[in-house]
């Protein structure tokens, strides 16, 4: 007999909104307080924003009796992270108007604006608009901002995977005009048709949903850390078809072991022109089987763990006109991006500029602004929070070597700093437990300082940190993990792929800044001495016995059974 398990409260909320309405227009009218209606902060993330507060400035307002000091973060949809000099500007007005005057590149090639206040929001989303951009579905229960393999120095191959990842965000998009009606006032249609969610369904998905193409050897999207990926097989200099991963997923619990990271499975191939169908019924699967009752529970991880894989392919491969065929081979060497100049086709050239946990401010901001001004090439986010200058036209390159220079953007960094990543976490994130993109800058200048004595300072090793397990800057794939526990203290995971196509496990449990570093000193010595020629931190670990080989979900999963209880 199955039981029935009772929906979560947001299942209710979707279903009570209206296809996402809510009551959003009206609280945007109550200038008496800066919050938005408890249950309007879950719809808001399907319009592609969080209610946030600064916690610095909690406990002394609490103290003064007044309300938390309350601001919004919004998120860009930029398929594969492209915008135009024009709209870069246009994004950078915004953030130095209606934010907090910074703008933040995000894992998923796109732009958070932090710091708005609640009478900002509406002009903030008709400036996107009027730059042809939005926010919609950059949050919520639905298919999330799609990512790509940044790779204009390969023109076809990269304006085809490119407008994948466009076309698939289209066609997975809400139908809904909730988004049009709140924030550009667009007028409802009276008596015109019933809307409808024929993708999503009218309660959409069960949790977020992420996707990602990678063009092989560059595995700089972590194909395997999301619930559906894209691998461009490519033979003969084109792109023959795709292989399809599911699954993959970051986010955790502390003390749940039921909670876990997961790498996606390889389960087969499709041709190009079958992709968008095959990442809908993908969806639909999800949609129709994904849990509605445990929302810790609700990614296509879980779906998939509790059905079986094979149970999975089935019900995909039922949906599919075309069935999925026997998955092709394919290789990665890397996660990471590309720095400095790159020479492409036909004169053009790209710069790939380090971002420093992926926030633009000061001088960064002035010498991209004056860049953007010259009205040449693109500029592509990466999901490594940095950025492309690409298809600088060989008579503006050294124009924009110019203001590089003059604004101090042209400097090398160090292997490990280019190799890192840090999500926002403290003041405004919610769900943080300790610190991230304030601490990580500080703790790879001390790491910098062990791996200089044993010469291994342009060595790249991959270092993630987030201040809680939710994972958004992806820590469980890297050759070093750090995770918040409570302020200032970690757990420290070790031996991730470099190429991105491995879980790392614990290592050590609530590790603090000195304990870190005390901790890897030996382990950067030992692998100067004694790694075999071209051996990557990560595998090195492995294969000198510090960690055992993970390669699935559920491997980390019985690694983690130690934190129950804590």
């Amino acid at each position: 007999m199955v039981i029935e398990r009772p929906l979560s409260a947001n299942e209710r909320i979707k279903s009570a909104s209206n296809l996402l309405r809510g009551t959003i227009a009206e609280g945007l009218t109550h200038a008496e307080t800066g919050a938005l209606a408890d249950d309007d902060t879950q719809l808001t993330k399907f319009h592609g924003f969080y209610q946030q507060d600064d916690r610095d400035l909690r406990a002394e307002r609490g103290k003064q009796r007044m309300e938390k000091a309350f601001s919004f973060m919004v998120r860009m949809r930029v398929p594969a992270g492209i915008v135009t000099p024009k709209q870069w500007l246009g994004i950078e007005k915004l953030a130095r108007e209606r934010a907090n005057g910074t703008i933040r590149l995000t894992t998923r090639e796109t732009v958070q604006f932090h710091g708005i206040l609640k009478g900002n929001l509406q002009p903030l989303m008709q400036g996107l608009h009027a730059d042809l951009l939005d926010t919609i579905a950059a949050c919520g229960d639905v298919n999330r901002n799609v990512i790509a393999t940044v790779a204009p120095w390969e023109p076809l191959l990269y304006a085809q995977i490119s407008d994948l990842a466009r076309d698939i965000s289209v066609h997975l998009l809400p139908r809904t005009r909730a988004w049009h009606e709140i924030w550009l006032n667009e007028e409802k249609v009276a008596g015109g048709a019933i809307e409808d969610e024929p993708i999503l369904g009218r309660t959409y998905l069960p949790r977020k949903f992420k996707i990602a193409i990678a063009l092989p050897p560059h595995n700089d999207v972590d194909v395997f850390a999301h619930d559906l990926s894209l691998i461009a097989i490519v033979e003969n200099g084109a792109i023959v078809g795709y292989n399809v991963v599911v699954g993959g997923g970051m986010g955790m619990t502390h003390g749940e072991p039921e909670t876990y990271p997961r790498a996606g499975d390889v389960i087969g191939f499709c041709k190009p022109e079958h992709a968008i169908e095959v990442a809908e019924k993908i969806v639909t699967v999800q949609r129709d089987h994904g849990d509605r009752s445990n929302r810790k529970h609700a990614r296509l991880k879980y779906t998939i763990d509790e059905m079986g894989l094979e149970q999975f392919i089935s019900f995909v491969n039922e949906r599919l006109v075309m069935k999925l065929e026997p998955a092709r081979a394919y290789r990665f060497v890397s996660t990471g991006d590309r720095f400095g100049w790159v020479d492409g086709a036909g004169g053009a050239a790209h710069f790939g500029l380090f971002v420093e946990n992926g926030r633009i401010k000061g001088r960064m901001m002035e010498g991209l602004h004056a860049i953007a001004e010259l009205g040449v090439g693109r500029f592509v986010m990466t999901a490594n929070q940095n950025l492309v200058l690409a298809d600088i036209p060989a008579g503006s390159r050294q124009d924009v070597e110019a203001l590089l220079a003059a604004h101090g953007l042209d400097q090398p960094v160090g292997g490990l700093r280019r190799s890192a990543m840090a999500c926002v976490a403290l003041p405004t994130c919610g769900l943080a437990l300790a610190e991230s993109e304030r601490y990580l800058p500080d703790l790879v200048t001390r790491l910098e300082d062990q791996l200089e004595r044993f010469g291994l300072r342009d060595d790249e090793i991959t270092i993630r940190m987030t201040g809680c397990p939710n994972g958004c800057a992806r820590p469980y794939v890297s050759e070093i993990g750090l995770v918040g526990r409570t302020p200032g203290v970690y757990n420290l995971y070790l031996g991730g792929a470099h190429e991105g196509s491995r879980l790392n496990k614990l290592h050590r449990r609530d590790v603090d800044g000195d304990e870190i570093v005390a901790a890897l000193t030996p382990l950067f010595e030992s692998w100067a001495k004694e790694r075999t020629d071209g051996e990557r931190f990560g595998d090195y670990v492995i294969r000198a016995g510090i960690v055992q080989e993970t390669t699935a979900g559920l491997n980390f999963h019985d690694n983690l059974s130690a934190e129950v209880g804590n």
